[in-house]
């Protein structure tokens, strides 16, 4: 071989600079307690009272804050204080527990887990879901995609809705251009989210896909047979048939039958669990009152939230272990006043968005509003705002509605040039429907020419699709 064969390797080593960005663990705690809802932000408040000795309930007050433990807010559309956003933007991008101190995480010392809070226990289903993105690769598009698709499941992390109508309400209430195809795809990377069998569409697929991850059950293969191939023998007690097809003995049938119902057919429903409280009365986050003169009044609830301090008998204190629960108990009481704020600064900016709603109580009047809309209007990062809006209720004097049903994508203009709403043009259409002659009901072609007439820029396949989300059936089904 000469030497003009050889091939000859090289390393090399060189330096460079990185930037990486990281919250701050105080950030890390605002983001978390932004997204709880004010039940669970109760529950979060009464476990950080028992597990630091130093953080206190103060006494009552009367002459501090409103009603049922609310805070009102001041001038509704007043300039908001400086920096109570910042600890939260670009808040996507927060590092793991792991790079926390073990005071804030709450890891024990003495081993003993059980005495120390998680995070996650307060955390919803939703919660749950959206943290666990961060450990797959999605594009902008996907974790958007992913975020509606998260946002769509019941209580009982099913997705009862077809994806080709997910897709079409993504368009009209979001104003996300995806299809069914693109949804599947996401639909897929969100069925290995835990707790297994979330995102299923029915109970068959939620049983096999916690079957397909359990790797150590020695009967896998045989449950997914009977579940992918034999689910209507199995859902009809039909035991001596499923023994034959399956080429196996009525007791191993059994052994199979027991093996399935050790699996859960509500993979949402144990996180759910601990909030079920809000299935049978929600209780608002937020306040919204308007008086007979059209002045709206924004207030905060506190629920049963008490205000908190850290123990006089802390002064002086110089014990290291000492100081580390002062300093998180202070953490923790600052964390829940930049929250207030919050809340507050964006609430305010949605009213305001939304004025003409919370004064006359008409949906119609809803204007196009995205979550950029509010964020332009507040300072705060987008995902601020979507922090705040998720799982947030707001009781005014017309109903109780979830922050998210303000956001409405603008579906057409009319001949004046206004954006018009989704809604709008729904609310129009039901009222040509409820007027029409039911011996000759309006096709969809000739709805959309009403519509147009009456100024809205629709075509007759947008007309058809809001006559289907609005669940009303075609003209020769409405006679």
């Amino acid at each position: 071989m000469t030497q003009r064969n050889l091939q000859t390797q090289e390393q090399t080593q060189t330096q460079g600079q990185v930037q990486v960005q990281q919250l701050l663990p105080q950030q890390v705690l605002l983001v978390r307690l932004m997204e709880m809802p004010v039940e669970a932000l109760q529950h979060r408040v009464e476990v950080e009272c028992m597990e630091n000795p130093w953080l206190e309930k103060a006494s009552p007050d009367p002459s501090e804050g409103g009603e049922n433990g609310s805070e009102e807010g001041g001038d509704l559309f007043s300039s908001p204080s400086e920096g109570s956003g910042e600890a939260v933007e670009a808040a996507y991008d927060y590092r793991s527990e792991e790079d926390m101190p073990d005071f804030l995480t709450g890891a024990s010392h003495s081993n003993n887990a059980a005495e120390y809070m998680s995070y996650d226990d307060t955390l919803s289903l939703t919660d749950r879901l959206r943290e666990q993105m961060a450990d797959f690769d999605l594009t902008d598009h996907e974790k958007e995609l992913m975020e509606y698709l998260i946002g769509s499941l019941d209580e009982d992390g099913l997705l009862k809705k077809s994806l080709a109508i997910l897709a079409d309400e993504a368009e009209i209430y979001q104003g996300i251009s995806t299809s069914a195809e693109e949804l599947e795809k996401v639909l897929e990377v969100l069925q290995q989210f835990d707790p297994p069998g979330i995102g299923a569409r029915s109970l068959q697929e939620c049983l096999l896909i916690q079957v397909r991850r359990d790797e150590d059950n020695p009967y896998k293969d045989l449950l997914i047979k009977l579940l992918d191939k034999c689910f209507d023998d199995f859902i009809h007690k039909r035991w001596q048939r499923l023994a034959q097809r399956l080429h196996i003995s009525e007791a191993q049938v059994g052994q199979l039958q027991r093996e399935i119902l050790k699996l859960n057919p509500r993979p949402g429903g144990s996180i759910g669990a601990k909030t079920s409280d809000r299935a049978q009365s929600i209780q608002p986050d937020f306040y919204v009152d308007t008086d007979e003169n059209g002045t709206i009044t924004v207030t905060l609830s506190r629920g049963n939230q008490p205000s908190l301090i850290i123990s006089s008998d802390a002064d002086g204190q110089q014990d290291a272990f000492v100081r580390q629960y002062v300093e998180r108990g202070q953490m923790f009481i600052n964390a829940l006043q930049q929250r207030s704020e919050t809340m507050m600064r964006t609430m305010q900016a949605i009213v305001k968005l939304q004025k003409p709603f919370f004064q006359e109580g008409d949906e119609t009047l809803l204007r196009p509003m995205k979550l950029d809309d509010v964020a332009t209007a507040t300072g705060y990062d987008i995902s601020t705002i979507s922090r705040v809006a998720n799982s947030k209720y707001v009781e005014t004097t017309f109903g109780t509605y979830p922050l998210k049903w303000f956001f409405t994508h603008k579906a057409t203009q009319n001949d004046e040039g206004d954006d018009v709403t989704a809604r709008q043009v729904m609310a129009a259409l039901r009222r040509l429907i409820e007027k029409e002659d039911k011996r000759q009901p309006l096709s969809d072609e000739r709805l959309t020419g009403l519509l147009q007439a009456d100024g809205f820029n629709i075509a007759r396949r947008t007309v058809a699709k809001y006559r289907e989300l609005m669940g009303i059936p075609v003209a020769r089904m409405r006679k």
